[in-house]
């Protein structure tokens, strides 16, 4: 029997953000390793859902202001996101219910290689309309920064690990 898991992201102001279920893969030393196949629903606040393109597997990392996105899809343009990491507050459960505050800063590499920040103009606009306290803000971007360095390096589970748990989906 497979576990599900609701993963709810809400913007500092508490608003709805993203919502969809996932299945729980397991656990490593980086955290909670989940999955979800391709036509997953996703919904974005009241936004009227969407079905996921390809299957992802996603990392959430106990105390950590990030969580990690590893998509399945295997574009042929190399500019397509194979990794995808948000800036969040920490993750918080709630029996099978995993919330966080998207901060929204992105680190993405794309299926060429590239490792960039994305939602930089977003992160400025909410951090004036949502007043983002100033500790906040130094801590997102601190560990955006941090981020961009650790996938670029391949530092686990930027590495192989993240790749791994993906093979382990693709068995599901």
């Amino acid at each position: 029997m497979t576990e599900t898991v609701n993963v709810r992201f809400s913007k500092w102001d508490g608003r709805a953000h993203w919502a969809f279920d996932m299945q729980r893969l397991g656990v490593d030393e980086h955290g909670v390793w989940l999955w979800a196949p391709a036509g997953t629903e996703l919904r974005r606040g009241s936004e009227v859902p969407i079905q996921a393109k390809h299957g992802f597997v996603k990392v959430i990392a106990d105390g950590q202001w990030w969580t990690g996105i590893w998509n399945d899809g295997r574009p042929s343009d190399g500019r397509s996101i194979r990794t995808y990491v948000d800036v969040i507050t920490p993750a918080v459960w709630d029996g099978d219910t995993v919330r966080m505050v998207d901060l929204d800063l992105d680190v993405v590499r794309r299926s060429d290689g590239t490792v960039e920040v994305d939602d930089e103009d977003e992160f400025e606009e909410h951090k004036a309309v949502f007043g983002y306290p100033e500790h906040v803000v130094d801590r997102a971007r601190t560990e955006a920064a941090q981020l961009v360095l650790a996938v670029e390096r391949g530092t686990e589970p930027f590495g192989v690990v993240g790749d791994r748990w993906l093979e382990v989906s693709r068995g599901r």
